[in-house]
């Protein structure tokens, strides 16, 4: 008797293809959609999730003779994703929605389904991968280092990867186009996804306004010492270590080193100023057993962004990671993961810093 798959088909390539691997595989493959939005799509342009999206996966499973759902998980989605994406706008962080897509919805409530289903495993368009050493699951990063994106799945523990599976990780993007446009799948030259799916045609800015008004009031722009040095459209639209479109000019580069949402205040500072030797992680988890004792690994604080070297220091659910070398300021609300190689050890979540007042 063949195992069963569920897949999670977003309409594009990626999960396509996924879902054709596992059949090759040798799996009984049912799709699953999920509908994220309420009434009409808020963003047809963003690639996924969509009405669009939905009619592409529908004629996608129809080519590869395998069943497919459309779930209904607009409530969950806005209640996770979207009102955690609003709550860290109001408290001045820069949250990754995707993070807590996956964290919430698609390995939460969609593995939760697909156990229901008595499925035997839940497979993603992903570019990610896993073993099995040791007695333990491993979350690799995917061949192609420029697709990799190992860094929003960092929250995955032992229970869920032993269920995940990430066929496409296995492979370069042209090939995976390769094997669509091979199978006739009509999204083989799909673009990828762009922006976020719940923001109407892709315009943050104007989410922001009408989702989070006391991020909208304009302020004070200020120096370290508390020196006014210009005035904002609204703290919850600027992000830090953001330079442009700040409307300041003193003849140096500028850039936004805190968001004080407490007194709807930016703080700017120069580039020297937006080092740090450290940063605090909460909301920590572990791919494997939680270390006890300080380690080394290489920390990766912006997705797609380079690796540096640093010690972490773990206690419950709270880290404090201390750089070889000081770094470019981090946005708080983004999410530092730790590599061991191709290894994801874990993660969490970039915690606010302050900006230290001149010596006197």
């Amino acid at each position: 008797m063949k195992k069963r798959a569920i897949v999670a088909m977003s309409g594009g390539v990626d999960s396509s293809v996924a879902a054709a691997l596992m059949k090759e595989d040798g799996y009984d493959v049912t799709g699953i959609m999920l509908k994220l939005w309420k009434g009409a799509a808020a963003n047809n342009e963003s690639g996924c999730c969509s009405v669009d999206a939905a009619e592409d996966a529908r004629r996608v499973a129809h080519v590869l003779d395998i069943p497919f759902y459309v779930l209904n998980f607009a409530d969950e989605f806005s209640g996770t994703v979207i009102d955690n994406f609003k709550s860290r706008y109001a408290a001045g962080l820069t949250p990754n929605p995707c993070v807590e897509c996956n964290r919430s919805i698609k390995f939460a409530m969609l593995l939760d389904r697909a156990r229901q289903y008595d499925a035997e495993v839940l497979a993603t368009g992903h570019y990610a991968r896993t073993d099995y050493v040791d007695g333990r699951y491993r979350l690799l990063r995917a061949r192609e280092r420029n697709k990799d994106q190992s860094y929003v799945l960092h929250m995955l523990g032992q229970a869920e990867l032993e269920l995940a599976r990430f066929p496409v990780g296995e492979y370069p993007k042209s090939e995976i186009r390769e094997i669509a446009s091979s199978l006739g799948l009509r999204t083989a030259n799909k673009p990828e996804s762009q922006d976020l799916c719940f923001v109407p045609d892709g315009d943050t800015h104007s989410f922001i306004a009408e989702q989070i008004p006391q991020g909208s009031v304009p302020g004070r722009i200020v120096t370290a010492d508390g020196s006014q040095v210009g005035t904002h459209k609204g703290f919850a639209h600027y992000t830090v270590g953001q330079r442009k479109g700040l409307g300041i000019g003193l003849g140096v580069p500028l850039y936004v080193a805190e968001i004080r949402s407490d007194d709807n205040t930016v703080v700017v500072a120069g580039a020297g100023e937006m080092k740090v030797d450290e940063i605090r992680v909460e909301d920590l988890s572990f791919v494997g057993d939680p270390p006890d004792a300080p380690f080394r690994t290489s920390v990766m604080s912006r997705y797609r962004g380079r690796e540096v070297p640093a010690t972490v220091a773990a206690a419950g659910q709270v880290a404090t990671v201390t750089f070889d070398e000081p770094q470019d300021r981090p946005a708080p609300g983004q999410t530092a993961v730790f590599y061991s190689g191709d290894e994801v050890v874990g993660g969490g979540t970039i915690g606010r810093m302050k900006v230290r007042e001149p010596a006197a």
